[in-house]
C-alpha cells in the first residue's frame, strides 16, 4: 500500500455537508459524482495533500443508508492507494483478511475499489484503491 487515498465520511444531506465541509476546510468541492452501482453521491474535498469523501446514500437499501441508519453520520471508510489491486487481495487474502468484493469493481474518481472486513481489520472498513489508466 502506498499512502491513505482518502477517508469517505457518510452524510445525511449532501448540499448541507458540502457547505460544512467548505467552512470547515476553507475549500471547495473539485468533483461530484454518483455511484449508481453503490447508490450514493460522492463529494470530494482536497486538505493540503488529503482527499475527504462525502458519501450520501441515494438508494434506502445501499451501504451507506444501512450505516447512516445503524451508526448515524461519520467516518465510514479509510481508503489506501495501491499499484496492483489484484495482487494487493490476493496478498491480504493470504494474510487472513476477508476480502468483501475479491473482483475489483468501478468506484468513484476515476478509481478501481475492492473493500476488507472490517471484522478483519480492527472494525475498520478499508478501501483499496487503483487509479484506472485511460
Amino acid at each position: 500500500m502506498n499512502k491513505i487515498e482518502h477517508i469517505g465520511i457518510a452524510v445525511k444531506d449532501m448540499e448541507t455537508s458540502n457547505t460544512l465541509f467548505e467552512k470547515l476546510l476553507g475549500v471547495s468541492n473539485y468533483k461530484m459524482e454518483e455511484v449508481l452501482s453503490e447508490g450514493v453521491k460522492t463529494s470530494f474535498f482536497m486538505a493540503g495533500p488529503n482527499k475527504i469523501e462525502l458519501l450520501e446514500a441515494t438508494t434506502d437499501d445501499s451501504a451507506i443508508a444501512k450505516f447512516i441508519a445503524k451508526k448515524g453520520e461519520g467516518i465510514h471508510h479509510i481508503a489506501f492507494d495501491v499499484d496492483d489491486i489484484v495482487a494487493e487481495i490476493a496478498r491480504l487474502k493470504q494474510e487472513g483478511f476477508v476480502i468483501l468484493n475479491e473482483t475489483p469493481k468501478k468506484g468513484a474518481d476515476n478509481k478501481l475499489v475492492a473493500f476488507v472486513h472490517p471484522k478483519t481489520a480492527n472494525g475498520v472498513l478499508v478501501e483499496l484503491c487503483q487509479e484506472i489508466v485511460k
